[in-house]
Parts: structure tokens; sequence; C-alpha cells
């Protein structure tokens, strides 16, 4: 799938100008995907862009920094939309388990340059032109949202006994290991890969 930025303007931009910025971040977005973080210049995004000068870039964006923020927040953007579309409509603690983790591996195949942007993004958290909180945020935010359904779920007397920040830690290294085997096998079944995480954590957390 093809990422599409949508058109919206910010606080004291003209509609041109929110129009130039989606179109340097999904430029962007493109060419982390396709070529990696450290090919992915402000040099070659003007020329796949097909801008007349990085400058232009710089003065939406400031630095490289400025515009990893953008992609980034675009990307997850993205993704919150992907998940609350599938795995809305339920109250039942256990089923949102069950969706999330569903819809979190549907990501992996539906939304591919979402999810290699975010991989190269963490991979490459080192960068000294990059934006540093990146890393750190990308890293805890998966395990983070799972935490908070296992305790809300706890104490709504839904799940049994353990450690939330261990199982949820746990339910996104697994995640992790799906797009890992993923990235590997292309042909993987994706759908029959969730139903195993599914069957596995919802009998983990099972009262």
């Amino acid at each position: 799938m093809r990422v599409s930025v949508d058109l919206q303007p910010e606080l004291g931009l003209s509609v041109t100008e929110a129009a130039r910025r989606a179109q340097i971040v999904s430029t962007t977005i493109a060419t982390i995907a396709e070529l990696g973080y450290r090919k992915a210049t402000f040099a070659r995004i003007k020329e796949r862009a097909g801008l007349s000068s990085t400058r232009i870039i710089g003065y939406h964006f400031g630095t490289k920094a400025g515009l990893i923020q953008a992609v980034v927040t675009t990307v997850l953007g993205i993704k919150e939309k992907f998940l609350l579309e599938r795995a809305a409509g339920t109250t039942d603690r256990a089923e949102m388990l069950r969706a999330h983790i569903e819809t979190e591996v549907a990501f992996l195949r539906d939304c591919p340059e979402c999810v290699r942007v975010l991989r190269e993004v963490t991979a490459n958290a080192g960068d000294p032109d990059g934006w540093h909180p990146a890393g750190p945020m990308l890293k805890d935010l998966q395990a983070g949202q799972f935490e908070r359904l296992l305790r809300q779920g706890q104490q709504e007397g839904a799940f049994g006994t353990f450690s939330p920040p261990v199982m949820a830690r746990t339910i996104a290294q697994a995640i992790d290991g799906a797009a890992e085997a993923y990235a590997a096998d292309p042909s993987l079944d994706l759908d029959a890969y969730a139903a195993e995480l599914v069957t596995l954590f919802v009998r983990a957390t099972a009262r």
C-alpha cells in the first residue's frame, strides 16, 4: 500500500504550504522505505519530489531532525488510524486484546512502507542529525499500548494475575518476531501467524 499523507493545513500554513509539506513527507517516507534511512538525503528527496532546491525542505522542516519528526508523526498517525478502524467497536478487554494483536500483525502486510520506515528510524536512532526521541519512543510505544490495555483489563477483572509490563513487552516482542519472519518470507500466512499469537496470549492473560 502506497502511503498517502492527508492534507491537513497546520496553524498559520496556507493550503499551498501544507500541500508542499505533505508532498515532502510522503516522498521521504517512500524514499526511506525503498532505499533505507541513510540514503534518504535532502538531495535525493529533492530529486524524487521534483523540487528545485533542497532549501525548500529546509524552509518547511528546518533540519533533518525536523523532517524525521514529521515523518514519524505521520506514520504513527497512519498506524493509529489503521488500528482504530479495525479494533474499535468493543469494550470487552479480551476481545480488544485479540483485535489489537490481529491488527498489529495485519499492519505488517497492509502497510509495508510504514513498517519499513519505523524499523529504519529505530535502527538509525544514533544518527547525530536525526530526531533523537524517535528511537526510545518507537521502542516503548507498542508495549506501552498493550500495557495500558492489560492494566485496565486486570482492574476490571477481565484478565488474570500477571505483570502487565512483562506481558506487554512479551506481546510486543512476539509481534516484532512476526515482522522479522514476514520480512524473511513474504509468503508467510500472517493471518495464521496472528491466530497463533492470539491463542497464546488470550490463554496467558485469562482469569
